[in-house]
């Protein structure tokens, strides 16, 4: 379930918020000082015809700041009221996801659950001078009535960027990802004659590629239709990077070869590949690091030094996709 706070960054409250920072977290002295001058003496500007105003604002943070988003995750600690209904959550800032897990038998009392703990969030919200956006807030699960009005229930809930469907397939992500990156690419047509290679390279890299890289790790293990259609993007946008002759005689292979771009199905497992080392290397995330685990042998093998991870068993076919890498 996702939900949605209405004019989320300017509702925080600067008293309330430096209380939190001192009181929950510690924040003293000379950092207390800066966070306190970065949030108190600003003011908004407005003007009407001849007549402006200039009043000092006493709530909000700036939206695309560093410090934005981490201001209001303090500011907004969900997460204790949530645990309290032993239901799950992932927040980045104002965007928040609740999940359970369902049994075909408990279905009707784990709506009810859910139910009662959204109803207390809402609550929440309510009483620190936030408004939790029912229009906008969706369920791949099922219809929620909260505070008398209903939870649209939705075939997808687009989170941080990537669209996820009830089924997992991702079809629906892969198609807005190839509908912007064509977009893109048929822009850059009417520029390529105009510009050198290396600076269409870096373009291309800039508005296709970083939408083709952008969260790609949950791609592994999808359909080779999807696969193959990101492909398609990527190729057209090699194609339009190497202009003239090598375009038409060159196969696509080649050409990806040519401007060092490795293909989208070795783009998913550099990036697997780097998140889990990263991992590893750092302990952090904690809640990936938990799933890691290495592999034990019951005897000494030339392979005990490989630092190899163990598999876990699964018994669904969404589960091969995680376990297979």
């Amino acid at each position: 379930m996702s939900l949605d706070l209405s004019a989320a960054f300017d509702t925080i409250d600067h008293s309330i918020l430096l209380s939190q920072l001192s009181t929950s977290f510690g924040v003293t002295d000379t950092v207390y000082s800066w966070l306190q001058f970065y949030l108190i003496g600003r003011h908004q500007s407005v003007c009407i015809g001849q007549h402006s105003s200039t009043p000092a604002l006493t709530s909000g943070v700036p939206q695309g700041s560093v410090l934005g988003p981490l201001l209001f995750t303090i500011y907004t600690p969900v997460s204790s009221v949530v645990n309290s209904y032993s239901v799950k959550q992932h927040q980045y800032a104002d965007d928040t996801q609740l999940f359970i897990s369902v049994s075909a038998t408990g279905y009707s009392a784990d709506i009810s659950h859910l139910t009662k703990c959204l109803t207390t969030v809402h609550s929440w919200f309510c009483l620190n001078g936030m408004a939790l956006n029912l229009n906008s807030s969706y369920s791949s699960l099922a219809s929620v009535d909260v505070a008398g009005s209903a939870v649209l229930l939705a075939d997808h809930i687009k989170v941080l960027g990537v669209t996820l469907d009830q089924n997992l397939t991702l079809d629906h992500h892969v198609s807005v990802v190839c509908k912007s990156a064509y977009y893109h690419i048929r822009a850059m047509r009417h520029i390529r004659p105009a510009i050198t290679e290396d600076m269409a390279k870096t373009i291309a890299y800039a508005l296709v590629g970083s939408r083709l890289d952008y969260a790609n790790s949950v791609l592994f293990g999808v359909s080779s239709h999807n696969v193959t259609r990101l492909q398609r993007a990527q190729n057209a946008a090699a194609r339009v990077v190497v202009w003239g002759s090598r375009r038409r005689s060159t196969n696509s292979s080649c050409l990806l070869e040519q401007l060092h771009w490795l293909p989208i199905e070795w783009r998913v497992k550099f990036k697997i590949t780097c998140i889990t080392y990263k991992t590893i290397s750092t302990n952090e995330p904690a809640y990936l690091h938990s799933l890691l685990k290495h592999y034990r042998l019951s005897r000494s093998l030339r392979s005990s030094d490989s630092n190899l991870l163990s598999v876990p068993r699964v018994c669904t076919c969404f589960g091969s996709r995680i376990a297979s890498l």
